[in-house]
């Protein structure tokens, strides 16, 4: 998959541009609703020999418009580009969004940056997809516009899954409240934070129990306090491991949330490195313990319950 920042960027063939099927999202997460939408795009784009183009925005749109709003990206945009190009995406467009971007109504975003590029031939649109302004370009008036030109429009039905129609807000309040295995059901993957490996305050280590600090983006949404049965990728390589996220009510009284990952079976010395961790089931919420004895006993079983939990097939 080839990244590119607009649609005039893509490569030509054979000296003339591409023939496209194009979406247009956020696409936040890539769950299985995006999934269903990606896979019958890629389907119909090889029946009709398109190139499948994924159009999306960075940073996301709410970035912009409410900058106060901190940790709501199920996804890093990098995690982003690897989920898209896994469900077989063939160039991804990341539009720069900006205040003055988010002005614009939806007759004049197309004529701007989609009816300029002289082989666009198709748009699949999710069922809740509006552009523009306001959200005021949806699916009726984008087909009104779309289809004196010889462009065709599809839309795409909701996709339930257990009942529940699957969405970027549901899995926000899945991951929110510490729901990590009804979040990894609706995603279709694990739920993943990645971050770089700070400097702690060293008690893990003296209670014979080292975890790897990790310092993720203020952008990403963060499950519940709680331990959590995870696994966790350094270099390539994927270990077992148990994650606390909380303010170590035990040893101290802080509103500060850390993200605390003991790693088993691993003893380097990763500061300033990258990990990714993949949340599998919540164990139990933090809570302060009595003594610091009490809390390396809890610890213990933690351990030996996530082993037993990543062993399963």
């Amino acid at each position: 998959m080839k990244v590119h920042q607009n649609l005039p960027d893509l490569p030509k063939h054979h000296d003339k541009p591409l023939e496209i099927g194009l979406t247009i999202g956020n696409f936040d997460g890539v769950h299985l609703g995006h999934q269903q939408l990606l896979a019958k795009i890629k389907s119909e784009c090889q029946q009709h020999a398109l190139t499948f183009v994924v159009m999306t925005f960075i940073p996301h749109p709410q970035k912009i418009l409410q900058p106060e709003k901190e940790r709501f990206l199920l996804a890093s945009y990098d995690h982003r580009r690897k989920l898209l190009e896994y469900a077989g995406v063939d160039h991804l467009i990341e539009m720069k969004f900006t205040r003055d971007f988010s002005t614009l109504g939806p007759r004049e975003f197309m004529e701007k940056f989609l009816f300029t590029y002289p082989g666009f031939k198709h748009l699949y649109l999710g069922y809740d997809f509006a552009f523009g302004a306001n959200k005021q370009g949806g699916f009726d008036l984008v087909k009104e516009i779309c289809e004196p030109r010889g462009i065709a429009v599809d839309i795409q039905p909701k996709f339930s899954h257990h009942g529940k129609v699957v969405s970027s807000s549901l899995l926000r309040e899945f991951i929110t409240s510490g729901q990590v295995e009804e979040a990894r059901s609706f995603l279709g993957h694990p739920f993943h934070l990645e971050g770089l490996v700070v400097k702690g305050e060293g008690r893990g280590k003296k209670i014979g129990f080292p975890t790897a600090n990790v310092h993720v983006s203020s952008d990403l949404i963060v499950p519940d306090k709680g331990v959590y049965v995870t696994l966790t990728t350094h270099k390539g390589m994927t270990y077992q491991s148990v994650t606390n996220i909380g303010n170590n009510p035990t040893f101290r009284d802080s509103d500060q949330i850390s993200i605390e990952t003991n790693l088993f079976d691993f003893d380097l010395d990763i500061y300033g490195e990258q990990l990714e961790i993949q949340f599998l089931k919540r164990i139990r919420p933090e809570r302060k313990f009595p003594t610091v004895n009490d809390l390396i006993t809890q610890i213990k079983l933690d351990v030996e319950l996530a082993r037993k939990y990543s062993d399963q097939p």
